[in-house]
């Protein structure tokens, strides 16, 4: 079966991409790679074919936390579709409560943010209600 990508995660990096259209995208991914093949990852598609994560380069532009800023606004606003987030060595997840704990994982995910989606928002392209994209939340 082909990969395909969440349109939940489709939907969120085209609101990035809208938002930042100069940002550096050299960290930007959703299928895995060889590496991560051998490994249980939300990169790898399931038996439908469906790929639950993205990965979205850190630098979005002039100001260097705005990456910081955003993944604590999805973190805020996401966590309907969103199931983790990993930027700057550290997780959140409704394991955590969604707050901010030190991620233990080989990469800490310095360069860009990962995003894993629930298998519930496969179907859902609704528009990403938070500000820093958009949104009216806040």
């Amino acid at each position: 079966m082909k990969p395909r990508l969440s349109q939940s995660a489709i939907q969120l990096r085209e609101q990035i991409d809208d938002c930042y259209a100069d940002r550096n995208r050299s960290s930007d991914g959703w299928i895995g790679d060889e590496r991560h093949r051998h490994l249980k990852s939300d990169h790898n598609p399931d038996k439908n074919g469906w790929v639950r994560a993205l990965d979205v380069t850190a630098n979005l532009g002039s100001h260097t936390d705005e990456m910081h800023r955003l993944v604590e606004q999805l973190r805020k606003y996401g966590r309907k579709r969103l199931k983790y987030i990993i930027f700057d060595g550290k997780i959140t997840s409704r394991k955590s409560m969604w707050r901010w704990v030190k991620y233990k994982g080989v990469n800490p995910h310095r360069s860009h943010a990962h995003f894993s989606f629930k298998k519930k928002a496969d179907n859902d392209r609704s528009f990403w209600n938070v500000p820093m994209l958009g949104g009216k939340n806040g």
